[in-house]
C-alpha cells in the first residue's frame, strides 16, 4: 500500500492528466450513443418489426473485440483520440438501444389508450406519457453503458488517445503491479462515481433532469475540448511507443539519456504503431530489429551510433522442475540453438507479416531446410504448455518449438498464444500455467530482474555477461532455466518511413539531436 501512495504522489500530475482524458472519453462517447440510440429506440418501438434486427446489429458490434475494431479504424481515422472515442461510441449503443425500446414497449397499451382519449396527439403521448415512465429503464441502460465504456476505455492508450490504459499496459509490459493498480483503481472508482451521479440525476423531478442534463451536456463538452485540443496542436516529431519501450530504462528513458532527444509520444499497441507510422500519423516508432515490418511498410532503422540499446538474445525459458522430469526436452529445446541469425530471423518474420504466410507452415519449412523436422509422433503424453507474446516472431518461435517437441518427443504441446507481455508469461511461468515461452535477456536483466544502476552499467554493453547474469539469476530465484541462444539479437531500434529519411537525411538517431 505504501508503494501505491508513493507512486499516486509522485505521479499526481501524470495521473490527474490520465484521469482527465478518461472522462472525456467515456462522456463524448456515451453522449453519442445517447443522441444515437434513444431517438432509434424511440423508433423501433413505433416499427417493431425492424427491432430484432437493429439490436442485433448493435448486438454483434458489442462482440467485436476492441483491440480489433480500433484496428480497424486506423486507416481511416488515423490514431488518437478519433478511433477511441467511434469504438466506445459502438460499445454503448447496445444497453442505451435496447433499454429504451424494452422501456416504451412496456408502457401499459391502457395508460397510453387514456392520452389517445384525452386528446393528446402522437408526440405529445411519447413526451408526456411514454418517456417519463420509460425513464427509469432507459437510465439504466445509460448507466450499464458508462460502466462498459470507463471499462473500454482502458484500451485508448493503444491508439494514443490517452487515459489510464497508460498506466495499466506499462504495467503489465513492465512487471509492475503497482503502476497497474495506479491505473485500474482509479478507473474502478470512476466507474462507481459515475453510476452514481446518474442515479442520483434519475431520481430528480423529470423538468430538473432536463436542465442538469443540458447544463452538464455543455460544461463536459467544453471540458473534453480543453483536455483533447492539444493534440492536434503539437509541434514537432511525433512519436509512437508500446508502453514497455516509453517505461524501460533500456528504451525512451535510454535515448533521453544517450541522445538528449525528446519527442511528442503517443502510447500504442506494439502491432498498431505500425499502421499508424505507414499512415502518417506519426513520424518515428520503436521496433525491433528483426521485425518482418521493416521491409513490409518500407521503413529506415535508425542507427544507434551511441549504443543506447542493450543486447536482446531469444533463447527458450523453461520451469526447471520440466526438465528434471523430461530431461530429453534439453536436447531437443537446444537443437535450434544458433539457428537463426538476424537475417533469417527477420526474413521469416517478413514471411508471415507482408506475404501473409501462416506462421506454423512458415516454421515448418524452416525446420525442412535444417533437416530437424519430423513428423508428430501423437502419442498423447504430457502437454507441454507454451506460450507466446503478441508479435509475430513469437508466433514463428513457438510452432518451431511446438513442431521439434511433437516430432522428437512422446510429448504433446498446448499452444497458449499471444499473451498480453512481459508479466503474464512470466507470472504464468511462476504459476505454473505456462512450462515454456521465448524470452530475450535484455528483458529479463532489466525488466523481469530488476538490477542496481551499477550491475547494469556492468553488465549491459557485453551479451555474454547479460546472458549468465540472467542465467544464474532465474536459475536460483525462480527455478526457470535459460536455454541455449537461438543466433539473433532482437535489439530495439527507432525507424522512420524511408521517405522522410530521404528528405531528411536522417540515418542515424544522433541526426535527430538538432530538432525542435
Amino acid at each position: 500500500m505504501s508503494a501505491l501512495i508513493d507512486f499516486f504522489a509522485q505521479n499526481s500530475s501524470k495521473l490527474l492528466e490520465q484521469t482527465l482524458e478518461h472522462i472525456g472519453l467515456t462522456f463524448i462517447s456515451l453522449l453519442l450513443a445517447v443522441l444515437i440510440a434513444v431517438p432509434t429506440g424511440i423508433y423501433i418501438s413505433r416499427k417493431p418489426k425492424f427491432a430484432s434486427g437493429i439490436i442485433g446489429f448493435a448486438g454483434v458490434l458489442q462482440t467485436i473485440p476492441s483491440i480489433a475494431l480500433l484496428g480497424f479504424f486506423i486507416p481511416f481515422l488515423g490514431i488518437g483520440v478519433q478511433p477511441a472515442i467511434l469504438a466506445l461510441f459502438l460499445y454503448a449503443l447496445l444497453p442505451i438501444l435496447r433499454n429504451t425500446f424494452a422501456g416504451i414497449q412496456e408502457v401499459p397499451a391502457s395508460v397510453v389508450e387514456a392520452a389517445k382519449g384525452m386528446g393528446m396527439t402522437q408526440r405529445q403521448i411519447l413526451q408526456k406519457v411514454k418517456l417519463p415512465l420509460a425513464l427509469p429503464i432507459i437510465f439504466a441502460g445509460i448507466r450499464t453503458a458508462t460502466v462498459i465504456n470507463v471499462g473500454v476505455a482502458t484500451l485508448a492508450a493503444y491508439v494514443g488517445a490517452g487515459g489510464l490504459g497508460e498506466f495499466i499496459f506499462g504495467g503489465i509490459s513492465l512487471n509492475n503491479s503497482t503502476m497497474i493498480l495506479a491505473g485500474a483503481i482509479p478507473s474502478a472508482i470512476l466507474a462507481i462515481v459515475f453510476d452514481q451521479l446518474l442515479a442520483f440525476i434519475q431520481g430528480l423531478p423529470a423538468k430538473k433532469i432536463a436542465q442538469v442534463m443540458r447544463l452538464s451536456t455543455f460544461a463536459l463538452l467544453f471540458f473534453s475540448f480543453t483536455v483533447f485540443a492539444p493534440q492536434y496542436f503539437i509541434k514537432g516529431l511525433k512519436a509512437g511507443f508500446d508502453p514497455e519501450f516509453y517505461g524501460r530504462l533500456d528504451g525512451y528513458p535510454a535515448i533521453q539519456k544517450k541522445y538528449g532527444l525528446s519527442f511528442n509520444t503517443l502510447m500504442l499497441n506494439a502491432t498498431l504503431m505500425y499502421e499508424a507510422i505507414h499512415a502518417g500519423s506519426v513520424d518515428i516508432i520503436s521496433g525491433y530489429a528483426t521485425d518482418g515490418r521493416i521491409k513490409a511498410y518500407d521503413l529506415k532503422v535508425l542507427q544507434d551510433d551511441r549504443n543506447a540499446f542493450p543486447p536482446y538474445q531469444c533463447a527458450p525459458l523453461v520451469r526447471q522442475a520440466l526438465l528434471e522430469e523430461y530431461p530429453e526436452l534439453k536436447e531437443v529445446l537446444n537443437l535450434l540453438s544458433d539457428r537463426l541469425d538476424d537475417n533469417t530471423m527477420t526474413e521469416l518474420n517478413y514471411q508471415v507479416d507482408f506475404l501473409k504466410r501462416a506462421p506454423e507452415k512458415v516454421a515448418k519449412e524452416f525446420l525442412q531446410s535444417q533437416n530437424l523436422w519430423k513428423e508428430d509422433q501423437k502419442t498423447g503424453g504430457y502437454r507441454v504448455k507454451i506460450g507466446s507474446k503478441m508479435f509475430t516472431e513469437q508466433y514463428i518461435l513457438v510452432y518451431l518449438f511446438d513442431q521439434l517437441i511433437n516430432g522428437y518427443t512422446p510429448l504433446d504441446t498446448d499452444l497458449k498464444l499471444g499473451l498480453g507481455g512481459t508479466k503474464i508469461c512470466f507470472d504464468a511461468m511462476l504459476s505454473g500455467d505456462l512450462d515454456l515461452y521465448l524470452e530475450y535477456t535484455g528483458t529479463g536483466f532489466m525488466v523481469i530482474l530488476q538490477p542496481s544502476m551499477d550491475e547494469i552499467d556492468e553488465r549491459i554493453a557485453s551479451e555474454e555477461k547479460v546472458f549468465n547474469y540472467v542465467r544464474d539469476s532465474f536459475a536460483t530465484q525462480h527455478q526457470l532455466q535459460w536455454l541455449e541462444p537461438l543466433g539473433f539479437n532482437n535489439t530495439y531500434a527507432l525507424m522512420i518511413r524511408k521517405e522522410l529519411s530521404q528528405k531528411k537525411a536522417w540515418h542515424k538517431l544522433s541526426d535527430l539531436i538538432t530538432i525542435k
